[in-house]
């Protein structure tokens, strides 16, 4: 260790030190003096005198995650055992797993038609900023039901991190963009990089509070916004010093927007629409600026910008995951909203909604993949580490069954949305509203399927502590808990697989058998 002078001993001299007095152990080669700690150990100083002189790599890490030797283990380590060297490898930030499967095979070895220098760069960067700089706070804050920092949302905003989530545009060109990208060369893919790294924090009530409701409150005002309001808003939200959120669903209208109550009624002198009504479930609402809102209006519905201000009161709901996500029950109370406000047309809200759907259940794909990847990587892990009965997990065929399946599914899963995401790299924004509403309302539902069945095995396979919110199945707990959220949002399952087969039916053949 750097300014830390580390002696080297026998085994045979670790040994003599086996005593409450004088408790050392050694994992993986280093040697770390316990004495002083083993009393505040949580599990009981009984658990570190048993292994007091001995090798303890086993039990520390049938145990513990990595994470908390990288965390605790430097203040108290003494030196390392003479001739011998280390063989666990060390997790280092900002680096790619080496575990089979832990990421996209283009990302571990092999080639992919879809990737090129630029997206690696990007990768390289946003898997640093992630683990230097998003993950120390949100572990925390997802626990205190605390909102991103507003330094860490500014920080994302000066890098350019906020407007690589929204897709190509003229937003691009606002922000300095890392890595080198620029708005000529950006794609689909450095999207989809950038949603992809970001979900690794696998903190999902805060994965959400760090921007989901900018990625789906932002795209009707730069896509439907005057002149005048992009360039007042965009800039404010991009730059990570306002909050934005998308405020559809209502406790009477979920899935089913055309349920809509929440109402727009013009004043008298046409300057400014009255609002009034209730929405819930809304992403990022707690601690939002601004509201893209649906309205019924006197001809059909309404798309409005909204300001917090007079008359907009938010409640933080209680849902299964963190408060850190801002989810907020929404109530407008004689709202006066500026005509200028109006996103789209007046009575024609409806197609600003719709358009909205396609890129927003696309990015939850992405989320949703990654995650479960993610989880497949903890469980592949967990195997190669947890000794039941005399031999580790991975070494019993039910369990490298239930690998398989987790991995072929999340493998398939992958290679469908990127040949999706390949032709978003093709079409226009119509084109894609014509030809990829049904395939990306297929593949959520096929994503959310795979993440019920992944999220079942890996509690199995985690046992006890797949329900355990802290130590070895952190990850797997909080996606056994949360990982329903993306079979609701966006278009809940059912609707969704519907959706795709009513879509296939518009280009059905006019053929018989």
């Amino acid at each position: 260790m750097p300014g830390k002078e580390l002696k080297e001993f026998t085994r045979e001299e670790v040994a003599k030190h086996n005593t409450k007095e004088s408790t050392w152990i050694i994992i993986d080669t280093r040697v770390y003096d316990l004495t002083r700690f083993s009393a505040m150990h949580p599990g009981g100083e009984g658990v570190i005198l048993e292994v007091a002189g001995k090798e303890a790599t086993d039990q520390f890490y049938g145990l513990h995650r990595q994470s908390v030797l990288n965390k605790y283990g430097p203040k108290y380590l003494i030196g390392t055992i003479v001739g011998e060297k280390p063989q666990i490898e060390e997790s280092v930030p900002g680096t790619i797993s080496k575990v089979p499967y832990g990421e996209p095979s283009w990302q571990q070895k092999g080639y992919s038609p879809y990737y090129n220098e630029s997206h690696k760069k990007l990768r390289d960067f946003l898997r640093k900023f992630t683990d230097e700089h998003i993950i120390p706070e949100a572990i925390t804050h997802e626990d205190l039901g605390k909102p991103p920092s507003k330094e860490l949302w500014q920080k994302m905003g000066a890098a350019g991190i906020h407007a690589l989530r929204l897709g190509p545009g003229k937003h691009l060109g606002l922000m300095k963009l890392p890595a080198g990208i620029t708005p000529e060369t950006y794609d689909y893919f450095h999207e989809f990089i950038t949603h992809e790294e970001l979900c690794r924090v696998m903190c999902r009530g805060y994965q959400d509070g760090l921007g989901g409701g900018m990625v789906i409150g932002l795209p009707p005002v730069l896509n439907y916004g005057s002149q005048a309001l992009r360039d007042k808003i965009v800039p404010e939200v991009l730059s990570g010093n306002k909050h934005i959120c998308l405020a559809i669903s209502e406790p009477g209208a979920g899935s089913d927007v055309a349920g809509m109550q929440a109402t727009a009624v013009k004043t008298k002198d046409g300057k400014h629409f009255i609002v009034n009504g209730v929405k819930k479930w809304i992403t990022n609402g707690s601690f939002a600026d601004y509201f893209s809102t649906a309205c019924k209006t006197d001809k059909g519905y309404t798309m409005l910008l909204i300001e917090r201000g007079e008359g907009v009161e938010t409640k933080i709901m209680n849902t299964s995951y963190s408060k850190a996500g801002g989810t907020a029950y929404i109530t407008f109370e004689n709202v006066k909203v500026p005509v200028e406000n109006v996103l789209g047309k007046e009575n024609k809200g409806f197609a600003v909604i719709m358009s909205n759907f396609n890129h927003e259940r696309w990015a939850m794909c992405v989320g949703t993949t990654r995650a479960a990847r993610t989880v497949v990587e903890e469980c592949f892990k967990w195997a190669n580490q947890r000794v039941v009965f005399g031999k580790k997990l991975i070494e019993q065929p039910v369990i490298r069954q239930k690998l398989a399946k987790m991995i072929a599914m999340v493998e398939a899963n992958q290679s469908w949305l990127e040949s999706i995401t390949f032709q978003m790299t093709r079409m226009s924004y119509a084109e894609q509203a014509a030809n990829l509403a049904g395939p990306i309302a297929l593949l959520k539902y096929q994503c959310t399927r795979t993440s019920h069945m992944v999220s079942d095995d890996a509690c199995q396979l985690f046992g006890g502590r797949a329900i355990t919110k802290t130590g070895m199945g952190r990850v797997v707990e909080m996606f056994q808990r949360t990982y329903k959220f993306d079979a609701i949002l966006g278009g809940s399952e059912e609707i969704l697989a519907d959706l795709g087969i009513r879509q296939a039916m518009r280009d059905f053949p006019n053929a018989r058998l």
